[in-house]
C-alpha cells in the first residue's frame, strides 16, 4: 500500500541502507522525506526507490554506532509525520527495534517468541498477550524479552494485557473469504453488542460515563467518523434527534480537525472508529479535547489509542474483523447508536413508555431478522449474476435508507472497482438522473416506511429512463414489484431499524458482484484496514 511512489516491487518494504546491513519496514508517512533525502544524498547515500520509507534505513545507518535502539531514538528527533517503524541489523540478528510516532504499534508476547505488529489480529495465531507501544516510545525485542523506552530513553515497566479474541476469529472456518465469514457472523455480533446492555427489557449503559443530569443538560451531540463509520454516525444522528430530541451534528474526522469547529458547554463529542487508530479521528479527538469537549469513543479494539485518549469508551464487541471492508463492525456500531438514542430518550423523558418498549422488543428480534436475510443469500447471488456486467450503479434511499444506500455504494466500489454512487432519492433529479440509462443499475432501498410513496415515485422516474431496477423492500410489499427487475424482501420491522436490516442484502450483493468479477474481496487494491495516515 503505497503512500509515495507506485506499488511496485522496488518500492515495497523492507528497505535497506547503503551497506545492506539495516532493514526497515514502516507504516505511515514521512512528511519531510524530500528534505531528508536531499541531505542524505549530499552526504553520499544512494537511493533506489521512490518511497518516503527509504530515508529511514539511511538515517539509521548515519546514526548507527553499534546500538540500533540508540540510532532509532536519534532518528525520531529528525522525522516529521507519522509512523510505526521496525528495524533489524545483521550485526544483531536476534534483535528487532521499533518506534511509534502516531501510527499504531503493539508487541505480542509469548513463551515461543515476541512480535511487533500494527494490530492484534496479525499475530493472534501466536499469542493473545499484548503490550501497547505509546507515542514517541521505542521498543527492543528479543526472543525472550520486550523492553520499552520513553522518549528520554528511560526503561518503562509495562505489563501485557490479554485479548479476549480467539484464533478462530483469524481463520476462515470453512468460508471462502473473511468478508463472507464476517457478514455471516453479524447475528452473533449484534447480540454481543447488546449483551449486558439490553437485558430483560431493560437498558443499562453505565459505560457512557454520563449521569442522568448530564444527559438531560445535553445541548448538542457532535459525532465524527470516517468511511463506513460515518454512515453509522448518520443513523445515530437520526435516532438521537428523533428519540432524545437532541440536535446532532455529523462530520468527517478529516474535515472536523481543520475547520475551526465550535464546541460549547453541554456538548457531547462522539468518535466512531472500528480500529481505534484512525489517524484523522484521533486528531479530531485531540482537537475537541483541546477545546474542552467531553469525548466518548465507540470502537471495537480494547486498548486502542482512541480508547485510551477518550473520557469514556463503548466497545462494540464485534470480534476481530480481518477483511479490509467493514461489515460486522458496521452493524455493531449501528446497534450502539440505537442503544444510545434509546437511552438518551428514556432519561430525557422524550420517548413514551409504549414506544420505548416497542423499540426494545424490535431490537431483540434484529439478530433473527438478520439471520433470515443471510439464509436467503442465494437470492442475492443470483441477482448479482445477472447484473455484475453493468458499469454504473446508483444506490437510492431516504431517511434511514440513505445511510444504507451510501454504505452499499461504498462496499461495491471498494471490492468490485465499479463506479457506484449513493444518493438521497429526493435529490436524484438534481444531477444523478442524467447518468441513468440502459447501462445503469439503480438499487432502491425502499421499505414500507413514512417515505415509501416518495421513493416509489423516484424509482418510477428512473425506470422510465430504462435503468435496471433492483429494489430492496419490506416483506409482502406487492406494490413495488411492477417497477422492479429484481426484488429482495426484508423482514418487517419499525422504521428506524430498517437502517440496519437493509445493509445486510447490500453487503451480500456487493460481495457476489465482486466474486463474479474475480476480485480479491479481503484485500482490495489501494485500501488498508486501519487508515493510520492522512
Amino acid at each position: 500500500w503505497a503512500t509515495h511512489g507506485e506499488p511496485t516491487k522496488i518500492n515495497a518494504h523492507p528497505h535497506r541502507d547503503c551497506s545492506g546491513k539495516i532493514a526497515v519496514i514502516h507504516n505511515g508517512i514521512i512528511e519531510n522525506f524530500e528534505e531528508l533525502k536531499s541531505e542524505l544524498k549530499a552526504s553520499g547515500h544512494r537511493f533506489i526507490s521512490d518511497t518516503d520509507t527509504e530515508v529511514l534505513p539511511h538515517l539509521l545507518e548515519k546514526y548507527y554506532d553499534g546500538d540500533l535502539l540508540l540510532a532509532m531514538q536519534r532518528l525520531m528527533g529528525k522525522i516529521k509525520g507519522s509512523g510505526a517503524i521496525v528495524a533489524m541489523s545483521t550485526d544483531s540478528p536476534g534483535e528487532i527495534v521499533g518506534a511509534r510516532i502516531t501510527s499504531p504499534l503493539i508487541a505480542g508476547v509469548s513463551r515461543d517468541g515476541n512480535f511487533l505488529a500494527s494490530d492484534m489480529p496479525a499475530v493472534l495465531e501466536h499469542t493473545r498477550n499484548f503490550i501497547v507501544i505509546n507515542d514517541f516510545e521505542t521498543v527492543r525485542l528479543t526472543a525472550n524479552k520486550v523492553e520499552i523506552f520513553d522518549k528520554e530513553g528511560k526503561l518503562i515497566n509495562r505489563e501485557p494485557f490479554k485479548a479476549n479474541w480467539s484464533i478462530k476469529n483469524a481463520e476462515k472456518s470453512g468460508y471462502e473469504d473473511f468478508m463472507l465469514k464476517e457478514i455471516f457472523e453479524q447475528p452473533y455480533g449484534v447480540k454481543e453488542s447488546m449483551r449486558g446492555r439490553l437485558t430483560n427489557g431493560q437498558l443499562h449503559f453505565d459505560e457512557l460515563g454520563l449521569d442522568s443530569e448530564q444527559i438531560k443538560d445535553l445541548k448538542k451531540v457532535q459525532i465524527i467518523a470516517c468511511g463506513t463509520s460515518y454512515h453509522a454516525a448518520l443513523i445515530g444522528k437520526q435516532v438521537i434527534e428523533k428519540w432524545a430530541k437532541i440536535p446532532v451534528e455529523v462530520d468527517f474526522s478529516s474535515e472536523y480537525r481543520y475547520r475551526d469547529p465550535l464546541v460549547g458547554e453541554g456538548y457531547l463529542f462522539v468518535a466512531i472508529t472500528q480500529s481505534g487508530e484512525t489517524i484523522d479521528t484521533l486528531a479530531a479527538i485531540r482537537e475537541a479535547r483541546s477545546r474542552g469537549a467531553k469525548v466518548m469513543a465507540i470502537t471495537n479494539v480494547v486498548g486502542s489509542t482512541v480508547a485510551r485518549e477518550s473520557d469514556s469508551v463503548i466497545y462494540t464487541h464485534a470480534g476481530p474483523e480481518i477483511g479490509v471492508c467493514a461489515t460486522k463492525t458496521f452493524t455493531s456500531q449501528i446497534i450502539i447508536m440505537y442503544l444510545m438514542g434509546l437511552y438518551f430518550g428514556k432519561i430525557r423523558g422524550s420517548l413514551g413508555i409504549e414506544d420505548y418498549g416497542k423499540i426494545i422488543d424490535e431490537l431483540h428480534m434484529i439478530p433473527n431478522k438478520i439471520q433470515n436475510i443471510l439464509n436467503r443469500a442465494d437470492e442475492l447471488k443470483e441477482i448479482a449474476r445477472h447484473t455484475f456486467k453493468h458499469k454504473c450503479f446508483l444506490f437510492l434511499g431516504r431517511i434511514f435508507g440513505l445511510p444504507a444506500a451510501l454504505e452499499g455504494a461504498l462496499k461495491l466500489k471498494e471490492i468490485s472497482y465499479i463506479h457506484a454512487e449513493g444518493y438521497p432519492a429526493g435529490e436524484m433529479k438534481h444531477g444523478p438522473i442524467a447518468l441513468t440509462d440502459t447501462r445503469t443499475v439503480v438499487v432502491g432501498i425502499m421499505p414500507e416506511d413514512s417515505v415509501y410513496d416518495k421513493i416509489l415515485s423516484n424509482i418510477q422516474e428512473v425506470k422510465a429512463r430504462k435503468a435496471t431496477i433492483f429494489s430492496i423492500i419490506s416483506e409482502g410489499d406487492g406494490n413495488s414489484k411492477k417497477y422492479a427487475d429484481y426484488l429482495f424482501e426484508m423482514p418487517r420491522t419499525i422504521e428506524e431499524l430498517y437502517g440496519i436490516l437493509s445493509i445486510i442484502p447490500l453487503q451480500l450483493y456487493s460481495y457476489y458482484i465482486a466474486k463474479n468479477l474475480g476480485k480479491d474481496v479481503d484485500q482490495p487494491r489501494n485500501l488498508a484496514k486501519s487508515v493510520t495516515v492522512e
